[in-house]
């Protein structure tokens, strides 16, 4: 059976990082708030000729580059976005030409905070059935640009950046290599607790994010819990067996909630929600790359992906790196 196996990752940064006490400056807050409440201390912000493309191409490109290949070797490409630079073409598509990719397929989902997820998932089932070989699977986002400033609580949350994976097929003589197992879901039922209060076809306007905080942290404790625990029973592993998990990086206070439900330590969580913030669907891979790169994650390693957003959409990935 042909499995797809990990072969490197990348990330991206904006030029500009914003800390608590310059937003304080603008947004009546505090460091002491945001920290408390979120664990937040800075994030990044997409200035000027920076957009959700050029991010998304500098992350694959270091993903290509840690793969040890380049862009002719890549027949699919798989971007995960809430903000695409336009409403079309796809911002893969950008990307694509970007690279100097063409004539492969190149499309983008829309999953939100999930999107890193949903993308992989239909990535790794492209792989698996023969119509791709290797794939640049991307979640890139400049959520700033949605963002209420006169909203103290949301406008905090939210940072931007990329991250990106080169995953590729195997043989599939070891069963216990590259992607073991993907659960994905969504139910529309919950769509008025975060969303976006614009779009083309309703407002012709981008509109700005808005989101029922209490309500959101509740599902997303039990929905995350739930994910995590069916993609490991699919997968034959158990918490205990798992090396890392790496979960979206919304709020410190849901990471250590998750974890605990799971009986994982934290110690066993990669945390980066303190220096990078929300960054919606590029949060994952974003979090991802920070732990490959400093020498966390490790070949051979049993990790989690997870990420819950609005939709709402959720999922879970198991991967053997």
């Amino acid at each position: 059976m042909i499995r797809s196996i990990f072969l490197g990752s990348g990330s991206a940064l904006p030029a500009r990082l914003v800390s608590n006490a310059e937003l304080a400056n603008t947004v009546d807050t505090s460091d002491d708030w945001i920290r408390e409440r979120t664990g937040i201390t800075q994030r990044y912000f997409a200035g000027e000729g920076e957009t959700t493309a050029t991010l998304a191409t500098a992350a694959a490109a270091r993903a290509l580059d840690n793969a040890g290949l380049t862009i002719a070797d890549i027949d699919l490409i798989v971007l995960a976005t809430a903000t695409p630079d336009l409403t079309f073409p796809a911002t893969a598509t950008m990307v694509q030409k970007a690279l100097g990719g063409a004539g492969f397929p190149a499309f983008d989902v829309a999953a939100v905070c999930s999107g890193f997820l949903y993308a992989l998932g239909t990535s790794d089932a492209m792989i698996r059935s023969g119509m791709a070989t290797k794939a640049l699977v991307i979640g890139a986002e400049t959520f700033s640009r949605l963002l209420d400033w006169e909203d103290r609580t949301t406008c905090v949350l939210f940072g931007d950046g990329a991250g990106a994976f080169v995953i590729g097929a195997s043989d599939g003589s070891d069963n216990d290599q590259g992607i073991l197992a993907t659960q994905l879901h969504a139910d529309g039922a919950h769509c008025e607790l975060l969303y976006v209060d614009g779009g083309p076809s309703t407002t012709g306007t981008v509109g700005h994010l808005r989101m029922k905080g209490r309500e959101v942290f509740r599902h997303a404790v039990t929905n995350l819990a739930q994910v995590l625990g069916d993609v490991l029973a699919k997968a034959g592993h158990t918490a205990g067996e798992v090396d890392w998990v790496v979960p979206h990086q919304a709020n410190l206070r849901i990471l250590d909630a998750t974890a605990r439900k799971l009986g994982l330590p934290m110690d066993k969580v990669v945390v980066t929600v303190d220096r990078h913030a929300n960054t919606s669907a590029a949060s994952v891979p974003l979090a991802f790359d920070t732990a490959w790169r400093d020498g966390r994650i490790k070949r051979g390693q049993l990790v989690i992906l997870e990420a819950m957003g609005g939709g709402f959409t959720w999922g879970a990935s198991l991967l053997r790196v």
